[in-house]
């Protein structure tokens, strides 16, 4: 019943919503024709892989309005996209790979994002350890467990994926965020730049690698426009001639940009590399961008703006001091708080988006107009 009640509730969101954006032809880019999921990223679509991974939990203050406690791991105050995506297609949420504990099957997939994680290879200074290789690596070793367990018992298959679900299932991405803003603390924009193909190369490689398990459906999303993230803006915009008219850093949206535009030439060039794979590209950073600097038509009255942080106007953001923690920052005790109403926030905690803006997205994602799907197969 619970199930039937979200799946409704997001069907009145979606008619409610595109009712401001124009006519579309054509269907969902998405559908439950996918058995299962398997999906790979960062914090964007991390539903508790860090935290168990590494032992944590979020502090208190997060997925206050929907999970009303922090035990499943999320970096927002609610729902992720990824979870508004499984909710239209009457999926359950994805369950962690590295989730020891939970009422909850992997027969519909798994998930194996990890917040912090990189598509580049994560080194000794690394917030996680999960890059994208290892997480690919992560679901290999799942897949032959699962079969090899639904060999010796197949009542297993009620709980596990079988070898059909493998093959038909979804494989979606989101990682590159990490990559893109990470190297400006250490490198120039034209190193940043110069820097993509290399990125785009270890993603093509963790492609290769999931084709070669079975992989065919592919979903990727490209990367959000960074500049536009308070802690990015705090950290790279003291200097107010790196800000555009909207208040975000040019350098780092010129980054996402070019990272996007590779992102979206490879995967042109996927199908025609992998026979009988279908890709789908969808594009965040015009549904974000669109959301940014039109938040007050969309029922939105702060765009950059934290809604969990301290300090006041413009950015109510201070890196020192955590969502939901009391630290110590230039000499003062402060303390970032949640604000009194998420839902007029675009953004969570100076990196992550709220769960409202979460289902702005999501919900631009299924009316079609942000994907574009190329395929190798004779349809």
């Amino acid at each position: 019943m619970e199930t039937l009640f979200h799946t409704l509730l997001t069907l009145l969101l979606f008619v409610a919503i595109s009712q401001t954006l124009p006519p579309l032809a054509g269907s969902f880019p998405i559908s439950n024709i996918f058995p299962a999921v398997f999906n790979f990223g960062d914090s964007n679509s991390d539903t508790g892989e860090l935290s168990s991974g590494l032992g944590f939990l979020p502090q208190p203050s997060y997925e206050k309005t929907y999970f009303r406690s922090p035990t499943s791991g999320r970096f927002c105050n609610g729902r992720l996209i990824v979870d508004f995506l499984m909710e239209a297609i009457d999926r359950p949420y994805l369950r962690p790979y590295l989730d020891s504990i939970s009422r909850q099957s992997y027969r519909r997939g798994c998930n194996f994002a990890a917040a912090a994680s990189t598509i580049q290879k994560a080194n000794a200074a690394s917030y996680s350890p999960f890059g994208f290789g290892v997480q690919v690596s992560q679901f290999i070793t799942f897949k032959s467990k699962v079969l090899q367990l639904i060999q010796q018992d197949e009542e297993l298959g009620r709980y596990l994926p079988s070898e059909y679900y493998f093959k038909k299932g979804l494989y979606m991405f989101d990682i590159g965020q990490n990559d893109i803003a990470g190297a400006f603390y250490s490198k120039t924009l034209d190193e940043v730049l110069a820097l993509v193909p290399t990125i785009l190369d270890i993603f093509q490689d963790g492609i290769k690698r999931l084709y070669a398990e079975g992989a065919r459906n592919y979903w990727i999303h490209n990367t959000g426009p960074l500049g536009c993230l308070a802690q990015v803006v705090s950290l790279f915009g003291k200097d107010k001639s790196k800000l555009d008219e909207f208040g975000c850093v040019s350098d780092h949206n010129q980054a996402a940009k070019l990272f996007n535009l590779q992102l979206h030439g490879l995967f042109k060039k996927l199908p025609q590399q992998y026979p009988d794979s279908r890709f789908t590209y969808v594009d965040i950073f015009s549904i974000k961008s669109d959301l940014i600097l039109n938040h007050s038509k969309y029922g939105f009255d702060h765009s950059i703006t934290v809604c969990c942080g301290t300090g006041g106007p413009p950015l109510n953001y201070d890196d020192q001091v955590g969502c939901g923690k009391t630290a110590r920052s230039n000499g003062t005790i402060k303390t970032a708080k949640p604000c009194y109403d998420s839902s007029k926030y675009v953004n969570w905690d100076g990196i992550h988006y709220t769960e409202a803006a979460n289902r702005y997205v999501a919900l631009h994602i299924l009316t079609g107009k942000y994907s574009e799907t190329a395929s190798s197969l004779n349809l």
